[in-house]
């Protein structure tokens, strides 16, 4: 059997991988979404995604670090989906709505707290979702930086502080949210309530 000689070989063995392993993502996030990680087989997973059950274990080992990444990944796309609608927001009032209605009901708000609650569990799977919480909070960072700068804004809190504070506050109103009757407007507002005992100096 010949070597590979090249890093464009090693690459052009990797892509089918990656792509399958995208596959797998995409097909397992929206059937998590529309039916939580307990309700959906291994099996339904590798049909959605036209693969076999092996390759779902061959990729992930197992249906819960299949959800874990898949929910971390949903969370970072729903962060930068609230980056790119606030980005334009005119004042820093209308900058945490923007923020706080894209992110808060979202399916993948809630599949990321469902993934903490199993991390509980499986503490092998909490270094993905302490790589992804350190994502959340660079980019959210450097998100409100940046519109802070452009904008000539100020508030009491520094960039990176305001970031963490943000994605706390959306776990909480999400737990809440999942644990009663509240609805995503009521919820919406609790949170926007609660980011204005700190707000922005950017409405006037």
């Amino acid at each position: 059997m010949a070597k590979v000689q090249t890093l464009t070989d090693l690459r052009a063995l990797r892509e089918p991988g990656k792509r399958m392993r995208s596959r797998l993502l995409d097909a397992a996030v929206e059937l998590f979404k529309q039916r939580g990680a307990a309700a959906v087989a291994v099996a339904e997973i590798a049909a959605a995604a036209g693969a076999y059950p092996s390759q779902v274990t061959y990729y992930f080992r197992t249906k819960e670090a299949l959800f874990v990444e898949a929910a971390c990944r949903e969370m970072l796309y729903v962060a930068a989906q609230a980056e790119a609608a606030a980005s334009t927001a005119p004042t820093g009032g209308d900058y945490n709505r923007r923020l706080v209605e894209t992110v808060v009901g979202s399916p993948g708000l809630a599949l990321f707290v469902e993934a903490l609650s199993l991390t509980r569990r499986r503490q092998d799977l909490a270094p993905l979702i302490e790589r992804t919480f350190e994502r959340l909070h660079a980019e959210g960072d450097r998100a409100y930086a940046d519109v802070r700068r452009r904008r000539g804004w100020t508030g009491a809190e520094d960039p990176a502080t305001t970031a963490r504070r943000f994605w706390t506050l959306a776990l909480g109103v999400a737990l809440r949210e999942g644990a009663t009757e509240a609805t995503v407007s009521e919820a919406v507002e609790d949170m926007l309530a609660l980011l204005r005992l700190t707000p922005v100096r950017g409405d006037a």
